[in-house]
């Protein structure tokens, strides 16, 4: 999905910087278009390692979830801290065929939200984070 969003507005893009100044200016200003192909090549490569860095573990007591390739990133949600879980999909997801689960806890900086889940892993993944956030919390 990310990469036709990417393929989609860099495909415009070099449109405009090959086509336009070609007309206007002189046709070796097409060159210009070469930027705009380079960074869609770029881009294609780091969406996909960025998407594999994803993961994400159900653990007795808590979620961990960790991103990144450059900038590594772990968050690690306890049940009993959990508020709210929710699964959204945009119309773009949805035409895909995707959902995302996203965690609200009390504490507002944090970021847990697992994306590209297959809409019917997003449900069971919120319900049992649901009942395991519950059974956790009953405690306190």
């Amino acid at each position: 999905m990310r990469r036709l969003l990417l393929v989609v507005w860099l495909g415009l893009l070099t449109l405009a910087a090959g086509v336009l100044p070609a007309l206007f200016l002189a046709p070796s200003w097409a060159a210009l278009a070469l930027l705009p192909l380079a960074l869609l090549a770029l881009g294609w490569v780091m969406l996909g390692r960025n998407w594999r860095s994803w993961r994400y573990a159900e653990r007795a007591d808590d979620l961990l979830i960790s991103r990144g390739v450059l900038w590594q990133e772990e968050t690690v949600v306890p049940y009993g801290r959990m508020q709210l879980v929710e699964v959204t999909s945009g119309p773009v997801e949805r035409h895909f065929g995707l959902a995302s689960v996203q965690l609200h806890t009390a504490a507002a900086a944090t970021d847990a939200t697992i994306p590209g889940l297959d809409p019917a892993e997003a449900e069971r993944l919120r319900d049992r984070l649901t009942e395991l956030g519950e059974a956790r919390s009953a405690g306190l």
